[in-house]
């Protein structure tokens, strides 16, 4: 039995909250999907004042597990691999604002079909890591998170390619210098995106490796 079995029955609250945490990353990523649906149609606030929102939900959970790591003697794991996940699973959701707010102030809106391919990098990727973390408040899935993580790897490997691409394109065809600057900071962010899942489940696969 590993470290970790032996000490899963005896608390589960920190367990709970990052599965609480990764859970919001990845509804964070799918709620882009339908910001851009929006911009598409010309009114995208509502969905953009969700987004804020629903980041500083997150960041409640993240500051419920700094609390518990304060005040609770005993912790199912150490404590900075705790705060270390709680920390990269909320950059997610903070990254993925700051995508929303780029797109809101966009000067053109014709570079929304573009990033769909990162879009569905980063979606997947969360998808990945929320699995992770579920695989490890469940302990004894070490080959199962190192399996994910390869898929975290091979996303992440997609993602570099893709923008390259579409800077490529965007460089060639576009000559409006504030529609270049824009699109390049919404490529970047969806780019950085995708690194936040993969330092989260660096983590999550670095943990899984020392309590096994």
């Amino acid at each position: 039995m590993s470290a970790l079995q032996r000490f899963l029955g005896r608390d589960r609250k920190f367990f709970d909250l990052l599965a609480a945490s990764a859970a919001e990353a990845r509804a964070g990523t799918q709620r882009l999907i339908t910001l851009i649906e929006q911009l598409a149609r010309g009114g995208a606030e509502p969905q953009i004042v969700e987004i804020a929102r629903k980041r500083a939900a997150h960041k409640q959970i993240s500051n419920e597990i700094t609390e518990a790591l304060c005040k609770q003697f005993y912790t199912p794991l150490e404590r900075e691999d705790i705060e270390g996940l709680s920390d990269a699973l909320y950059k997610i959701s903070k990254t993925v604002e700051k995508i929303a707010e780029r797109l809101a102030i966009s000067p053109s809106m014709k570079g929304l079909p573009t990033v769909q391919r990162q879009l569905s990098l980063l979606v997947r990727g969360a998808e990945v890591v929320e699995k992770m973390v579920t695989d490890l408040c469940a302990a004894g899935h070490g080959e199962q998170i190192k399996d994910e993580y390869a898929q975290l790897q091979a996303i992440e490997g997609e993602a570099d390619r893709a923008i390259s691409e579409l800077l490529q394109m965007l460089y060639r065809e576009e000559t409006d210098a504030r529609v270049i600057i824009s699109w390049k900071d919404v490529y970047d962010l969806l780019e950085k995106a995708v690194d936040r899942c993969r330092d989260a489940g660096f983590v999550v696969f670095h943990v899984a490796l020392k309590n096994a």
